[in-house]
Formats: structure tokens, C-alpha cells, sequence
């Protein structure tokens, strides 16, 4: 039998942008601190697709136990009550071993889903209302489709991007099921876990400095083989999943709709829009996230206020 999870199970989360410099940090941080790692970002649970979502190597995930990482396929999403459901689970069996539970990644929705204990709202019973809602994009456009959840429901039109049909039509759906809006629905319980919050930062020139050299080391590397793969295994390019920053855009080249200078031009442009987006989840001036900028010495800095505060040194950590 493991152990009861109770609020003295310590859980690290380091966040940040995309390419910030998540992945190796935490890796060194959970090497010297007997950790194993929780992913929290949204594309790593597809297997199949490596590359183009910076997945931790072989090699990386050797050195440290990784968890939610290559657990589905691309034509079968996970909705945020199964990843919460999971990372849960996860977390759970890592306490269980005695080690350091550390949630690492820079999808928002998950990361708070675990940290303030978001319940989804049930899903929608009637499959023709999503149907409807599709069609109205299909003929429309997503533009117009979201609008309608801006009149509804500014709060969580301000976080789904408008391209992102499938959240839309999910929010909607909700408001039209239950008559309340989506992000008024959502319940919290508070996590059984004593949290610490660290943030990873960049200056901008920086972070996007980093961001191009990491989308020509996917080029380098063998992305256009990895999308052409997926696509000659029968996944739609309409999936979830392909719609990702860098598949859509190699999708496209692939198609010959645009040239490889545009997709790669366009992958620069939205990754740098998902990590404005990504900043809206974690802000620099909240109070419970301690932030470090990255640079030679942040493995150190990090390690130690993780020791002070695993000691039961007070400070705020929520």
C-alpha cells in the first residue's frame, strides 16, 4: 500500500515560456534533489511526435523518470479533466517513492488545473449542438465562431485563441448546456500537495533568439520527415494535435500550399504569439512565483531555495 498523500507532500512546479530552458533545468534540479518529473504541457503526451514539440530525449528521460510523456495518440486528445486526472495520479505514485514530485511545462491550463485544483465542468451531452457549432465555423469561419464566446463569455474568449476550434466549441457547448459561462463553472479543490512555485525568464531578445535556434534545430533534426510520417500513418492535419505550432506550418509546405522559408517564417511568428500568450498564465509579478532569470548559475540559485524551503524555512510558496 503507498502512502496517503497529505498536504505535506512537497510539489515543485517550474514554469515559464517555451524554450526557455524548462526542460534541462529541471532535469539537473531533480537529479540532485532525488526528483521525478510531471509534464504539464499539452503536446508531449502524443507519441509519434518528437521533434516538433522539443520532446525530452531518450537519453534525457533516462536520466530522470518522466511521467505523461508519449501516453497517447494523436487522433486520441486528452480534455483537461483526463490530464488532471493523470498528473494527479502521477504525482501520487511519486510520493509514494519517497521522491520530490516536480511539475515541469508551460501549458497554462494544466499547470493551474493541478495548482488550484480546477474541476472541469462535465461535457455536453448532445452531440448536434457540437455539430452545429462546427458547421458555423466550417461556413463562417473560427473568427465568427468566436466572437459568439465573446459575447457570452469574455473572460475565457481572452484565453482560447480563435484558431483553436476545438476549445471554442467546448466553451460554448458548456454555456449552452448548463446557461452559465465556462469560466464561471469551473470548481476548485485545494491540491493535497505544499507547493512551490518557480518561474524561468528571459529578456524577450533573448527568448527569441532561442526560440529561432530551437526551429532550425527541428528543421536540422527532421521535422518535415516527422510531419510527412504522421500524415502517411492517416492522421488528419485537423486533428488537435497537428494543429500544434510547427506541424500546421509543415503541413502546409507539405501540401504546397506555402514554401519552406513562409512555414518557417510562420513558426517563428506564432511561437513568439504563444509565449505573449503563455505570459497571461505566468505572470512576473505574481506574488507565488519565485523567478530566476536563466543563466549560469539558476540550477544553482533554484536548488537552493528549493532545499531552504523543503527544510520548512518560511516564506511564501503559495
Amino acid at each position: 500500500m503507498g502512502r496517503t498523500v497529505t498536504q505535506e507532500n512537497p510539489l515543485v512546479a517550474i514554469v515559464g515560456p517555451t524554450a526557455v530552458g524548462k526542460t534541462e533545468i529541471s532535469i539537473c534540479l531533480a537529479e540532485r534533489l532525488g526528483g521525478e518529473i510531471v509534464s504539464a504541457d499539452s503536446r508531449l503526451i502524443y507519441c509519434g511526435m518528437d521533434i516538433g514539440t522539443a520532446k525530452p530525449s531518450r537519453e534525457s528521460r533516462s536520466r530522470i523518470p518522466h511521467h505523461l510523456i508519449d501516453v497517447t495518440n494523436p487522433d486520441q486528445p486528452w480534455s483537461l479533466a483526463i490530464y488532471r486526472r493523470e498528473a494527479l495520479k502521477a504525482i501520487d505514485t511519486v510520493h509514494q517513492r519517497g521522491r520530490l514530485a516536480m511539475l515541469v511545462g508551460g501549458t497554462g491550463q494544466y499547470v493551474t488545473a493541478i495548482l488550484e485544483g480546477w474541476v472541469p465542468p462535465p461535457k455536453s451531452g448532445d452531440p448536434s449542438l457540437r455539430q452545429k457549432l462546427e458547421s458555423f465555423a466550417d461556413v463562417h469561419g473560427p473568427e465568427a465562431l468566436h466572437n459568439q464566446l465573446v459575447d457570452i463569455d469574455p473572460i475565457s474568449a481572452a484565453r482560447i485563441d480563435y484558431r483553436n476550434v476545438r476549445r471554442v466549441v467546448r466553451a460554448l457547448e458548456i454555456y449552452h448546456t448548463t446557461g452559465l459561462p465556462f469560466s464561471q463553472q469551473r470548481t476548485n479543490q485545494p491540491p493535497p500537495y505544499r507547493v512551490l512555485r518557480i518561474g524561468l525568464t528571459l529578456p524577450r531578445p533573448e527568448l527569441f533568439a532561442r526560440i529561432d535556434a530551437r526551429i532550425d534545430e527541428m528543421l536540422d533534426s527532421g521535422l518535415l520527415a516527422e510531419v510527412e510520417d504522421l500524415l502517411e500513418r492517416g492522421y488528419d492535419p485537423d486533428l488537435p494535435a497537428m494543429t500544434a505550432i510547427g506541424y500546421r506550418q509543415i503541413t502546409d509546405h507539405l501540401r504546397g500550399s506555402i514554401s519552406l522559408e513562409e512555414a518557417v517564417r510562420q513558426m517563428r511568428r506564432t511561437t513568439r504569439q504563444f509565449v505573449r500568450r503563455q505570459s497571461n498564465w505566468f505572470k512576473e509579478d505574481d506574488p507565488r512565483i519565485h523567478w530566476f532569470e536563466v543563466q549560469d548559475d539558476v540550477v544553482e540559485k533554484v536548488e537552493s531555495l528549493i532545499r531552504t524551503w523543503l527544510r520548512g524555512n518560511c516564506f511564501t510558496s503559495e
